[in-house]
């Protein structure tokens, strides 16, 4: 099984990450840090927007899956109730929209609305904050938590204009909770990653018991077995006010609490994408700040969020949204019977290690970068510029081997050392079979200075060459042609993507030179053989000796020693 990492929301199946740093690329605030070649969420600095999971080619980015303990809360709560995103309108089909309620009953839930039910009641309110005389300027919708979250962490100077009220999904489950009791779940289901992150907030975790995404449910409905085609078509269990199912479009809650926005407003702003709402907090204050900045991090807002579960053009989504937003019953009359109100706080990021400018210059020096004709800017590393390259570096974010032209250097390095140090001769030809590039080893083999340009002609019969250029063989493997390098044996290939060719001579050495090399091997072996025996044999006689001298001196030795007792003996 792979190997998974767990950072907050966002899940990295390591397995599946091969280097291509699109995610880094992607991530509106460069969330991603690299370590050994993997790329993993840094959870202290991300958005949970999803932007990673929506553009990862390999699949490797994914989100936090909740079905198992909303299928806990099922069975432990007497009272579960489920919030249908308005973006729904477009991830499903027309036909679809009222047997889902039956669907969703089915599964065991007991309350099923739409999300816009809330949404009603802080368009309500937002028109409200909008209307006092004494408003101020620069003040930012928070329906989206990818965007509060993106105010709250890196445009701390920002947060005093947040509009002071929970979104749409927290209103909603207020509401639920002060109709139905505390005891009671609620489960919110939309497009959006970053509202598992709004959910876990302590101020929300109280209202919101578990958050899935449309992907999951669809999941769901197809394990249960349950084919909307075979439902039957049902009522929600509640009504949104006039204008609430707008809001996952760009411009919708504007549109909502009737707040006139469009090419001839200057007072609002809509906005979507993270290009664009990083732009418009750029103006937020100051004079000419607009009065209300409404922004939605998902391009063209809620209907392209991570979470869809299927594909399909945002535009048709968009018109679906806008179509069903039109032609639904709504309830004048929804009155929110709990408080919506909201108090949003900086949440600076954690302190990194200090960055000066020789650091900087430094790391750009060791990556062949510190010239400004060098610094090619070319974004390759998933970083805007090389200078932030650097510094995300320093700040342990990124990896110098990130830099692509940097390594594409590195290589050619190591194949030039590798051509100048090997031993056998070694030839690059371009497509007309002209010399691009050579080594030493070969000039010294054929007895040249300045080969490039010339013809291989000039060297060997081009013959094998010829059959490479025209495809009727793949690879050359055997005797050297012709007579300049007769102990040579050649091993040539084409590299097809760039049209050159390579050639690799290996010395197989002289027979005449070998057959004297062995003669005088045999000779020396035969004489050190010699001078083996002779050593051998001495040794044998001085060892003889040795023992013959050690012999009489003991048999001395015994005779002294029977003297002694005789002499010593009673009557001696």
């Amino acid at each position: 099984m792979a190997s998974r990492e767990v950072q907050g929301v966002i899940v990295t199946n390591q397995a599946r990450c091969r280097d291509c740093y699109r995610c880094v690329r992607v991530c509106p605030v460069k969330a991603i840090r690299v370590e050994h070649n993997q790329a993993s969420v840094d959870a202290s600095r991300c958005l949970n927007c999803g932007t990673c999971v929506r553009e990862c080619p390999q699949g490797a980015k994914s989100y936090r899956r909740d079905r198992q303990k909303v299928e806990e809360l099922l069975r432990t709560r007497a009272f579960t109730a489920l919030s249908l995103a308005p973006a729904f309108a477009g991830a499903f089909e027309p036909w679809e929209y009222l047997r889902l309620p039956a669907a969703l009953r089915q599964l065991g839930f007991s309350y099923v609305a739409e999300t816009a039910v809330g949404a009603h009641w802080v368009a309500q309110a937002t028109a409200e904050a909008m209307a006092a005389p004494d408003a101020p300027r620069g003040r930012i919708c928070t329906a989206c938590p990818a965007s509060v979250a993106y105010v709250e962490m890196y445009r701390p100077d920002l947060v005093g204009g947040l509009l002071s009220l929970v979104s749409p999904m927290t209103a909603h489950a207020r509401h639920v909770k002060a109709m139905h009791g505390p005891e009671a779940a609620f489960v919110f289901v939309g497009p959006c990653t970053a509202k598992k992150a709004e959910a876990s907030r302590p101020e929300v975790a109280p209202w919101v018991d578990a958050v899935l995404t449309f992907e999951e449910l669809l999941e769901w409905l197809a394990d249960a077995g349950l084919d909307l085609s075979r439902v039957e078509e049902s009522a929600f269990d509640e009504l949104p006010g006039p204008g609430a199912r707008l809001f996952p479009v760009e411009g919708g809650q504007l549109a909502a609490a009737a707040l006139a926005s469009g090419a001839g407003d200057a007072r609002h702003l809509q906005v979507s994408g993270f290009g664009a709402v990083k732009e418009a907090f750029a103006c937020a204050s100051g004079e000419g700040a607009p009065l209300l900045i409404e922004p939605l991090m998902c391009p063209q807002g809620c209907i392209n969020g991570p979470g869809l579960g299927r594909e399909g053009n945002v535009y048709r989504r968009r018109q679906r949204v806008i179509s069903y937003a039109r032609g639904r019953g709504t309830n004048p009359a929804s009155v929110c019977g709990a408080d919506i109100a909201a108090d949003y706080r900086a949440r600076p990021l954690p302190k990194g290690p200090s960055v000066t400018e020789n650091d900087i210059r430094l790391v750009l020096e060791q990556t062949g970068r510190a010239r400004p004709e060098n610094q090619l800017n070319c974004g390759a590393c998933g970083y805007a510029s090389c200078r932030d390259q650097a510094e995300a570096v320093l700040l342990g974010m990124a990896e110098r081997e990130m830099c692509i032209p940097y390594m594409r250097r590195l290589a050619e390095q190591r194949s030039n050392r590798i051509m100048e140090t090997s031993p056998n001769a070694i030839v690059v030809l371009d497509r007309g079979l002209n010399v691009h590039d050579a080594n030493p080893a070969f000039e010294k083999l054929f007895r040249v200075q300045g080969p490039l340009g010339l013809p291989i002609s000039h060297f060997i019969d081009p013959e094998p060459f010829e059959r490479l250029a025209s495809g009727q063989t793949e690879m050359v493997d055997g005797p050297c042609p012709g007579e300049n390098a007769p102990n040579a044996r050649l091993i040539a290939y084409p590299l097809s993507n760039e049209e050159r060719y390579v050639a690799i001579f290996v010395s197989q050495g002289d027979p005449t030179e070998d057959a004297r090399r062995l003669r005088r091997l045999k000779q020396e072996t035969v004489v050190q053989a010699q001078e083996l025996n002779t050593q051998q044999v001495e040794m044998a006689r001085q060892m003889a000796v040795f023992l013959g001298e050690h012999t009489a001196k003991a048999e001395r030795l015994v005779a002294r020693l029977i003297e002694a007792v005789k002499s010593d003996a009673p009557g001696a």
